[in-house]
């Protein structure tokens, strides 16, 4: 029996050795749509225009083109929400957490549509996960498919409904009571 027991551990933390060592899929590219203009740049292209300020040739073309400010578009994606990681993965899951992943799947989503809230979730919760803070920048760089499509139209309302569920985690009491 204790051989058995040797055996079915040994087994597991090999499983979980070899599970740990594949990479979590993880976003490369970001569509970035503005009413009918629609550009393809890399999560770290995005990434280094969110830190520094410096735009690549693609995203200074879609700024012009989109007539969208540079400066504004940094700061909705790099502004923090604060928020607990187990209480954000709790609420998710809930109804109330389904209905604020299908608003903010109306800024942030899939290529093709479909499984916006696993996605999301997935992009949230792995976001807060690291230290209790969520960005629209960090959501971009765990979205779990190797494409996320931004409406840019949308993306100051995405940030303010990620304040505003933060919000509802933050006074759970005064919510009840409203």
């Amino acid at each position: 029996m204790n051989t058995f027991l040797a055996r079915y551990i040994s087994l597991g933390l090999g499983a979980t050795m070899m599970l740990a060592s594949v990479p979590a899929l993880a976003a490369e590219r970001v569509v970035l749509k503005y009413k009918i203009l629609r550009e393809s740049v890399s999560v770290s292209e995005l990434t280094t225009f969110a830190d520094t300020g410096q735009a690549s040739p693609d995203l200074q073309t879609y700024f012009r083109l989109s007539k969208q400010n540079p400066e504004a578009v940094q700061r909705s994606l790099t502004r923090q929400v604060s928020v607990s990681p187990v209480l954000l993965d709790r609420v998710l899951n809930s109804p109330l957490g389904n209905g604020a992943l299908d608003q903010l799947g109306q800024a942030i989503q899939t290529p093709k549509g479909g499984a916006e809230r696993q996605a999301l979730r997935a992009a949230l919760v792995l976001s807060a996960s690291g230290d209790g803070k969520v960005s629209i920048l960090e959501i971009l760089q765990k979205y779990p498919t190797e494409e996320v499509v931004v409406d840019g139209d949308r993306v100051e309302g995405a940030y303010r409904q990620l304040n505003q569920l933060a919000e509802r985690f933050r006074n759970p009491l005064g919510n009840i009571f409203r």
